[in-house]
């Protein structure tokens, strides 16, 4: 199936699953939410329906597919980096067992997409730049084994069974709406910092940076592989990439923005050491190839947009 008229996204009620709603709400497609209790937001005119619920509730999973018969599923369900390492288990039930669970029932009801967000943790830290899609992929932290067993699935449902699996590794998300307790966000961090007039103390050392990309990118990009025809995707997980900055360097361009903007550089050697090892660059080829994949914001219009929405 190259189109589809209903989907349900799973995190619906997250910053990510309502923007992707958002647009695929625009274009007409009916959407449908799955996310924990007390997610709700009010006025949520995007979503036909929102289901509350836990995502290893695989019953109830079981009767909103046999009863909406989404022709689309966007699994944005999932356990973050940090809180991944707290729960080795839980993270393994939610973002593993779980996201398997849910296409084998997409699979069973026969719906005609699964895109699934995956995660540059996935290569772990000993890469090589830029990183190639088909490098060796050996994570280091349970977050990316956990993406990196449900990328493995999902490519033998589409090798074995004919299933719509698509699949975006993204790398750090430059995000107005990035969780406190991600350490590695420490760049949302910071702008947010610059914006409130607070102090800011950088985890890495100035020299440390990592590929990037804008949140409005990680949205659009998601919109269009869902579009894509089926046949022009030739890869089973895809790159992408958008620019590449140092810590030093965003200090300097708030300082530029908030002349009183106070910053310092405290090394936090979890995630230096995390983060070091990730690549400057992602080769996103596969993505240009194959649907003409263009990051629009480089660093210079990320910092102006996102600093522009914290305001």
């Amino acid at each position: 199936m190259d189109t589809f008229q209903t989907a349900l996204i799973t995190g619906g009620n997250g910053n990510l699953g309502r923007l992707v709603a958002q647009q695929l709400s625009a274009k007409g497609i009916e959407v449908f939410c799955f996310d924990l209790p007390e997610t709700e937001h009010k006025n949520e005119s995007f979503f036909k329906h929102i289901f509350l619920g836990d995502i290893r509730d695989q019953d109830l999973l079981n009767r909103i597919l046999k009863d909406k018969r989404p022709q689309a599923i966007f699994h944005l369900a999932s356990l973050l980096s940090g809180s991944s390492e707290i729960d080795l288990e839980l993270a393994w039930q939610i973002n593993a067992t779980a996201s398997i669970d849910l296409m084998r029932t997409a699979k069973d009801f026969e719906v005609g997409l699964f895109f699934f967000a995956s995660t540059i943790a996935t290569y772990g830290s000993n890469t090589i730049n830029p990183l190639p899609e088909e490098f060796q992929q050996w994570p280091e932290n349970m977050y990316g084994v956990t993406k990196v067993a449900v990328e493995r699935f999902g490519t033998y449902l589409k090798q074995t069974h004919d299933f719509d699996f698509r699949c975006l590794r993204f790398p750090m998300v430059l995000s107005p709406f990035a969780p406190i307790s991600a350490k590695t966000a420490y760049p949302s961090h910071a702008c947010r910092a610059a914006v409130q007039g607070d102090q800011f103390k950088f985890p890495v050392s100035k020299d440390t940076g990592m590929s990037c990309m804008f949140l409005d990118d990680v949205i659009r990009s998601i919109i269009e592989i869902s579009l894509v025809p089926r046949a022009c995707l030739q890869s089973n997980a895809y790159n992408l990439h958008g620019f590449h900055f140092t810590a030093q360097q965003l200090g300097d361009k708030l300082k530029q923005i908030y002349p009183d903007f106070d910053y310092s550089f405290k090394v936090d050697p979890d995630v230096e050491d995390l983060i070091i090892g990730w690549p400057d660059e992602l080769l996103s080829s596969s993505a240009k190839r194959d649907w003409k994949w263009r990051p629009e914001f480089d660093f210079e219009m990320s910092i102006t947009a996102m600093l522009g929405t914290l305001t």
